[in-house]
């Protein structure tokens, strides 16, 4: 590897960061959450921000005062999903799991140290919880995602995002206590999938299955996601096994050279 940083890299680093933030809610971010979030400097971001909107990588809307994705960001999404043709993998598996349990069904991607949900599939039940939606992030092990994932990533893996756990988890940590973290991979190595008992959001439980790629490795996961007595623990393996089944359904047809 050569040591030489390559020239530009900060900036494209910042740039990909602040896409990141506004990108994970629909209505955006305003300048102070883009500022406290990323820890750049006020003139900066607006800086990057003014220079991503010239180029049509960004929006910002006059009403609200909110930067969003611009027009150029749904034209690279659209010839990048040509690539990877996971919504027809994966949506014919949320929509089952949401009619068959009246919950809202998710798909998540693991990206470095986090999850992203990429696609929603809403359930019939009135009463839903809004934690999770496209484009939102966590850290990896936080969410019934993200700890689907890395219940089952190989032991050093693990290792090392538990052994910088109050830093990786960030504002979630104190809600997630290393403890309780640890002993909810155990558990979810045991059962084959994961619960969220209401730590991101108080009443707000998830259940997510973990979805293997062609090494075995597991880089997705589908999740559930209601309130609380929507997810007792009489339905939790009635929830569990459906979520197994479509995981294993996307890890296979994901290994025929045909998903590739």
């Amino acid at each position: 590897m050569n040591p030489t940083p390559v020239q530009g890299a900060q900036v494209v680093s910042r740039i990909a960061g602040l896409l990141r933030i506004v990108g994970r809610r629909p209505e955006g971010s305003s300048l102070v959450e883009l500022v406290r979030e990323s820890g750049l400097t006020r003139p900066t971001v607006h800086r990057l921000l003014a220079s991503l909107a010239a180029e049509g990588l960004l929006d910002h809307d006059a009403r609200t005062g909110n930067w969003v994705l611009g027009p150029e960001v749904l034209l690279m999404g659209s010839v990048a999903s040509a690539r990877f043709p996971l919504e027809d993998i994966a949506r014919p598996s949320l929509r089952r799991l949401a009619e068959e349990t009246g919950e809202s069904a998710f798909f998540s991607v693991r990206r470095g140290s986090e999850t992203v949900c990429l696609l929603r599939e809403e359930g019939s039940f009135p009463v839903r919880s809004f934690v999770l939606h496209e484009g939102v992030r966590f850290p990896l092990g936080v969410a019934s995602a993200g700890t689907a994932i890395l219940a089952f990533l190989p032991e050093n893996e693990q290792k090392q995002v538990l052994s910088g756990w109050p830093v990786h988890a960030g504002k979630f940590a104190e809600g997630h206590p290393e403890a309780l973290v640890r002993a909810n991979l155990k558990q979810t190595r045991q059962l084959g999938y994961s619960v969220n008992p209401g730590l991101v959001l108080e009443g707000s439980w998830g259940m997510g299955a973990a979805v293997f790629d062609q090494a075995n490795r597991p880089a997705w996961a589908l999740s559930l996601t209601g309130i609380e007595p929507r997810f007792r623990e009489d339905r939790q393996e009635f929830l569990g096994r459906l979520l197994l089944e479509e995981a294993h359904r996307i890890s296979a047809l994901l290994r025929t050279p045909s998903a590739g």
